[in-house]
This record gives structure tokens, C-alpha cells and sequence, in this order.
């Protein structure tokens, strides 16, 4: 891993009710993730009355994160030359403006990621759509984000969650991914005037991989999940705790494993691997939806039966979607699938938090957790007591 620099702006902190810590990178700089005081933001920032000052809790970090850190992407905001990063936030409401009725102080939250821009999906109020060029997400591009000490934002891009929620709150972001592709899936198929899936197949079984499986499993499929490891794993006992079934491509490849648990209805790739799409593809079953969530920025090359594919597609009725950030609606989507999950799989989702690092200041220890921890499924930092 390579050395997080220091800048010098960074070096002494000053307590003060003014400012606040936070973790940033300097965009364009590999390597440059540090602990820097930066002023704390005011419930006047937001027009209209319509702010809420958040306490953070806890943030999870992920690829993401590691990715802006290697200064693969992510710019900062106007007039800075920093970027706070941590788009996966959990907090609690310190203070709200005097319009804001939906949320009370003390109320748990979790905030979208994706800002309005000027399409006419933006406009109506669903920016995960946008078909503008340059993207504002918290934490990832033009926007700060919420590994830091408190943050202010429109009441409009803030979803209340449960206080029995709390314990796993921080992997409400991460799981919308998967509830927008899940709920994207049903609306194509709305088409077929009548489409009820009872095959599914996931993947890969990281963290997506995991909660896909999990909101399948909730809406009554037989589930199927797909990971290079072979058992005994900790992955696949968490499959099976929850009704799913788990297998190695190394024991079985999926082409054979379709034969006896096919054909799917629902498939959802979530391996970073671009050769799965394509296999993918080919034993998807008629009438399927094939939902992309990977983000691969490679320039793999890969043989294909390219007009197997085709044919099978058009004759068969497939489709196939990406999946990539969501707005308000599959956030609160995932807030009922997490109540649900808690009350039929009690305590499943908090053993997907493996990997904690305490206090925001442990940055070099953050990253290295990230990048190098073994059997990780969520690492996450704990900035206040939950």
C-alpha cells in the first residue's frame, strides 16, 4: 500500500465548536488520504428552513473509497482543493431547520449520494437517472462526503431509519444498489403482464452478493450463489443461514450448476468480473433479467459465442440492466427489507460488519484494514458510539 501523504494544512488540529475533523483525499494525488480540520457546517447552509445537521456515527468504506484514494477518479468541490470522502454514512440528527417536519433531533439517518444536476430526471427527482455528463455524489465526485464528524443536508436526501435498526444502519447505501436493481427488474418485467420469478441466481458473494441474496431470499426465491472459495467459508455459511445455497466455480461451473438449479429468472452479477457477464448471459432462462451492479474499468478482451447470445436474447425475451446508485426510493425500500430481514433472519445483517476501525484520526489504519484484511466483508469507521 502505498504511504498516505500528510499535508501540512493537516498537521495540528485546534479543537473548536467552529471546525471539525474529517478524512480527505487531494484529488489527482495518489495515496493522500488524511485527517485534516475543516470547518463544521452550519443549518444555514441549506435555503428554506430545510436543514438537517447530522452527528456521524459510522461510515463504511469500500472499493469506492480505495479507488479516489489512488487518485483513479473523484474531484473536489468548487473552491477547495480537497475532497472528504465516505459516501456509505450512518448518524443522528443533532438539529433540524424550522420547516423540517419529517425528522426530529435524535432520529437515526442515513443520507443519499447522488445530487440533482439539470436533466429532466434530476428535475424529477430521480438524479440516479441523470443523462448529464458530470456527476455531484457525496464523497465520490464534486460533492464532500460523510466520513467526518457532522455533516448538513436538504431533508430532502435524508431517510429516517429505526432506532432498532441502528446497530446496522451503515449498510443501508450499499443495499440500495441491490433494492434498485431488484425493483428495476419487476418493472421490466411488468411488460409480461404477469412474471413471477421463483428461480434466482447471484454472482459473487461479497458484500453485494451477500445482501442480493438476502432481498431475493425475503421476496421467496430460490436463491443460488455463485463465489470462487471453496467451502468451509464463512460467505457461504451466511448463504445458508438464510435459506440460500452456495457454491464454488471451482467445484461446479455455473454452465453445470444450471442444468440442476435452473434456469434462473433473476440473475444478479456482482464479481467485478466482466467474463461472468457473458457467462451470464448464456444460461440466463426466457423471460430473465440479468442485473449488472460491477463497475469494470479494465480492458479485458474475452472470446464469446456472440451470435448464441443474440439469438437466445431475442428468441428467449431477455434483458439486461445495470445498477448503479440510487435515489430516496430504494433507500427507504432497503430500510423495510433490513426490518424485515431483522425480524426473520434476527442478528444475519450485523455479522456482515467484520472488519471496525475506531475514531475517525485512524486513517492510515482505515485504508490498510480496506486494502489488505482478510475474510473482510464491511469495514467500517466508528466515529461516535452508536
Amino acid at each position: 500500500m502505498k504511504t498516505m501523504a500528510t499535508p501540512k494544512s493537516a498537521s495540528s488540529f485546534v479543537p473548536s465548536t467552529a471546525t471539525m475533523r474529517a478524512i480527505a483525499v487531494l484529488p489527482g494525488q495518489p495515496g493522500t488520504a488524511h485527517l485534516r480540520q475543516v470547518p463544521r457546517p452550519q443549518l444555514n447552509e441549506i435555503p428554506n428552513g430545510r436543514g438537517v445537521l447530522v452527528r456521524v456515527l459510522r461510515v463504511g468504506v469500500d472499493g469506492t473509497d480505495k479507488e479516489i484514494n489512488a487518485a483513479e477518479y473523484g474531484q473536489a468541490p468548487p473552491g477547495d482543493d480537497y475532497l472528504i470522502i465516505g459516501h456509505e454514512g450512518f448518524g443522528r440528527v443533532e438539529a433540524v431547520g424550522p420547516e423540517v417536519t419529517e425528522l426530529a433531533v435524535g432520529d437515526y439517518v442515513v443520507a443519499t449520494v447522488r445530487r440533482p444536476g439539470t436533466s429532466l430526471y434530476d428535475i424529477i427527482g430521480t438524479n440516479d437517472m441523470t443523462t448529464d455528463e458530470t456527476y455531484f455524489e457525496r464523497g465520490i465526485n464534486l460533492r464532500h462526503g460523510y466520513l467526518a464528524e457532522y455533516y448538513v443536508e436538504d431533508v430532502e436526501f435524508v431517510v429516517k431509519v429505526p432506532s432498532g435498526l441502528r446497530e446496522i444502519g451503515v449498510l443501508l447505501e450499499p443495499l440500495t444498489v441491490v433494492e434498485k436493481g431488484i425493483a428495476q427488474a419487476y418493472e421490466i418485467q411488468r411488460r409480461l403482464r404477469v412474471w413471477h420469478p421463483r428461480r434466482a441466481a447471484v454472482m459473487g458473494a461479497g458484500t453485494i452478493g451477500l445482501l442480493a441474496a438476502m432481498a431475493l431470499r425475503l421476496r421467496g426465491l430460490d436463491v443460488t450463489v455463485f463465489g470462487l472459495r471453496q467451502k468451509p467459508y464463512r460467505n457461504a455459511e451466511l448463504l445458508e443461514a438464510i435459506g440460500a445455497r452456495y457454491i464454488s466455480t471451482k467445484d461446479t461451473p455455473i454452465p453445470e450448476a444450471a442444468k440442476e438449479f435452473g434456469p434462473w429468472d433473476i440473475m444478479f452479477e456482482a464479481t467485478g468480473n466482466s467474463f461472468v457477464v457473458f457467462e451470464s448471459m448464456q444460461v440466463l432462462g426466457k423471460n430473465g433479467v440479468l442485473v449488472l451492479s460491477s463497475v469494470t474499468g479494465g480492458d479485458n478482451r474475452i472470446e464469446i459465442p456472440a451470435d448464441r447470445i443474440n439469438l437466445q436474447f431475442v428468441l428467449g425475451n431477455k434483458v439486461m440492466v445495470g445498477t448503479v446508485n440510487a435515489n430516496r426510493e430504494y433507500f427507504e425500500t432497503g430500510v423495510k427489507d433490513m426490518a424485515q430481514c431483522e425480524a426473520q433472519f434476527a442478528g444475519w445483517m450485523e455479522r456482515l460488519l467484520t472488519h471496525p476501525v475506531k475514531g475517525i484520526e485512524n486513517v492510515e489504519e482505515l485504508f490498510r484494514t480496506l486494502t489488505t484484511a482478510r475474510d473482510a466483508i464491511k469495514v467500517y469507521c466508528d466515529i461516535a458510539p452508536v
